[in-house]
């Protein structure tokens, strides 16, 4: 063996030494941090209050995808309802004798329900926003209106009122996201969305 051999050796050796003990401290520091994110708190805090360890961010995103949901439900629920019960009712469709009356009911009743529906999705989406929920409150009894509201027309028992509660409660669906800063676009539902509920 030759002298300078030798110490190639051992510069061999100590540059592996050193990278490896790099990767092992900077594995260390980018590793687990306890199930924490950063400026979290301590571990003993977290043991004290398991909400702290959910981070501002992911509540910020699930607020922000139920106002999403929400506005998306409720402007399902308005376009159903003023295409379909609003629109033909102020036409006079639903009258004894209108042509194409009983079409025109078929598609009231599947929008009444669909907008029931939709309606009760929004109520579910609203529960994950304080905003919202508060927003909500007053109005939620009204959601049931729409339940039967395709018989309750080819009955003949929805009058003016009936009609203008139904529009209210779907106006206010609307203020009640524009208080939380969520806005409402009416969008009329395709047929297979209607039929679909």
């Amino acid at each position: 063996m030759s002298v300078c051999s030798i110490p190639g050796r051992i510069r061999r050796a100590s540059v592996v030494l050193l990278l490896s003990c790099g990767l092992v401290l900077g594995v260390g520091a980018c590793g687990d941090s306890g199930g924490r994110s950063e400026g979290s708190g301590t571990s003993a805090e977290l043991a004290a209050d398991p909400s702290a360890s959910v981070s501002a961010s992911a509540t910020a995103k699930r607020e922000k995808y139920n106002r999403a949901k929400f506005a998306a439900n409720v402007g399902l629920a308005a376009g159903a309802t003023y295409q379909w019960i609003i629109k033909p009712y102020r036409a006079g469709k639903f009258k004894k004798g209108a042509d194409g009356r009983t079409f025109t009911l078929v598609k009231a009743g599947a929008a009444g329900a669909f907008a029931y529906n939709r309606l009760k999705a929004a109520q579910k989406n609203a529960k994950g926003d304080p905003v919202l929920t508060k927003a909500l409150a007053p109005i939620t009894a009204g959601v049931e209106s729409l339940r039967n509201m395709g018989t309750r027309l080819r009955n003949g028992s929805v009058d003016d009122s009936g009609i203008n509660g139904v529009e209210d409660l779907i106006n206010n669906f609307r203020d009640a996201g524009k208080e939380a800063g969520v806005d409402v676009q009416p969008r009329v539902p395709s047929t297979s969305q209607l039929n679909g509920g």
